[in-house]
């Protein structure tokens, strides 16, 4: 393996980055986009970066994701893209007839500065744009920010286009769910629907990417947020957004806009963070906790007593996305877990960070904290200073192969194992599948560290 020859000696770099703990802003747009029911992603760029962006989610999904791009040539990258983008609408309403065109654009068309609410009301005086129909932007270029600022700014321009408000509050809670997988955003509504609240998710890509195989073809599938629904998240009595870095930006335009409040929580992993989620759902919302959800959360309380004897002290290494990440490592320090390195690959502010260092203020371990960091760090970091284990995602295997560490992969992307779009780790049902994982990864390494005279048959 070429990481083995990872220095273990530590250089600042603030013009350089190796190995990134990211990747960027189209693929978490063209992720949020498959969340609108009907809709078909569009990549304003060359056809290289719309065949990556449709590779890493399929890869990471498992599931044939759909999508155009303007194509391109040097024509275009010299006197701009406007006419590739009109042939292009008129091609996808005549050919693929989707509900909704979502636009984002890419490194080339922002170079060149092409104009896309223009293009688009061109196309939508030349008829381009069938009646009923709908085209969208969000402005994603890959050199600054993430995957994550990509989904965020797509997600606001569903606010931004669509959101209106018709004079009087609905009985309806918008959910902002995060970048998180098909599974969890279906057991965040899941959690809301059983406290009897009525909900209105945006983007939601369960049933899109996670969606059954019936041996007949739909190229839209049934899951996602409608048109509709979006228009009248202006209505709702409040607005949920989980995460700071990938909600809060829809949410807060939701506010200013239609006057929608919201409150901004972390995602609802563990029981902590669960316990916020569904506390603010009463709120407001004024209903009370079903018995069901008191079941799980015992559940999970009753797990956590059990096995705690295998978490106690145990060193963590976590990489991956910010929300992720601060969700994660809060789920670690109540399960007594000892986060000692901790690398996101995306900006987050200073006052994610102070969010970060207050998460790991109660553990007697002093934490490493890098916003943002890169893979080469992260792995220097485990040379320097080992753990007992690695939370991240694919790319994180190499790390735990040549440090010889047990790795539980959580985040994206996850190219090399299945179950992440259907098993979901958030709420209390989730956070004892975590549970789960984790403490299989650890006692599967006492397992295969004991000799034949200490190995236990009961753990």
């Amino acid at each position: 393996m070429l990481l083995r020859h990872t220095p273990t000696e530590i250089k600042e770099r603030s013009a350089l980055t190796v190995n990134p703990a990211k990747t960027c802003q189209p693929i978490g747009a063209m992720y949020a986009s498959l969340g609108v029911h009907g809709c078909l992603p569009h990549s304003h760029g060359s056809q290289g970066c719309y065949a990556y962006h449709r590779s890493a989610l399929t890869r990471h999904y498992k599931e044939p994701v759909a999508a155009a791009t303007s194509a391109f040539t040097e024509g275009a990258s010299v006197f701009g893209g406007q006419a590739n983008l009109l042939q292009a609408i008129d091609n996808i309403f005549s050919v693929y007839n989707p509900q909704v065109i979502a636009v984002h654009t890419t490194c080339l068309s922002e170079t060149i500065g092409d104009d896309i609410p223009q293009i688009v009301a061109k196309a939508k005086a030349d008829g381009k744009v069938p009646e009923g129909k709908f085209v969208f932007h969000a402005n994603t270029p890959s050199y600054v920010g993430s995957h994550i600022t990509g989904f965020a700014n797509m997600t606001k321009a569903m606010v931004d286009y669509f959101a209106e408000s018709n004079g009087h509050k609905e009985k309806t809670i918008n959910l902002i769910p995060g970048y998180v997988e098909p599974s969890d955003m279906a057991e965040i509504r899941r959690i809301a629907e059983s406290m009897g609240i009525s909900t209105i998710m945006f983007p939601d890509t369960s049933k899109v990417l996670n969606g059954p195989l019936t041996g007949k073809y739909k190229m839209f599938p049934e899951g996602g947020a409608t048109i509709d629904d979006l228009k009248r998240s202006g209505s709702s009595m409040g607005t949920i957004a989980l995460g700071r870095t990938a909600s809060m930006p829809a949410a807060r335009a939701l506010d200013t806009k239609c006057k929608v409040p919201c409150e901004i929580l972390g995602l609802p992993m563990g029981l902590h963070g669960t316990d916020a989620f569904v506390d603010t759902l009463r709120r407001m919302a004024g209903v009370s906790v079903p018995e069901s959800l008191n079941l799980e959360r015992g559940q999970l309380v009753d797990a956590i007593s059990d096995w705690h004897q295998y978490f106690y002290g145990k060193r963590v290494a976590i990489v991956g996305d910010p929300d992720q990440v601060l969700a994660l490592t809060r789920f670690l320090v109540s399960l007594d877990m000892r986060p000692v390195h901790i690398v996101t690959g995306s900006k987050a502010g200073k006052k994610y960070e102070k969010s970060l260092h207050e998460a790991v203020s109660e553990s007697p371990v002093a934490a490493t904290i890098n916003v943002p960091g890169d893979m080469l760090l992260f792995h220097q970091l485990i040379k320097n200073d080992p753990v007992d284990l690695i939370v991240g995602n694919t790319y994180a295997k190499y790390i735990a192969k040549d440090e010889d560490i047990p790795l539980v992969r959580h985040g994206f992307p996850i190219y090399d194992r299945l179950g992440h779009s259907y098993f979901s780790t958030m709420g209390y049902r989730g956070a004892l599948r975590l549970v789960e994982k984790l403490l299989d990864a650890i006692l599967d390494r006492k397992d295969r560290d004991a000799t034949d005279i200490d190995m236990e048959l009961v753990m």
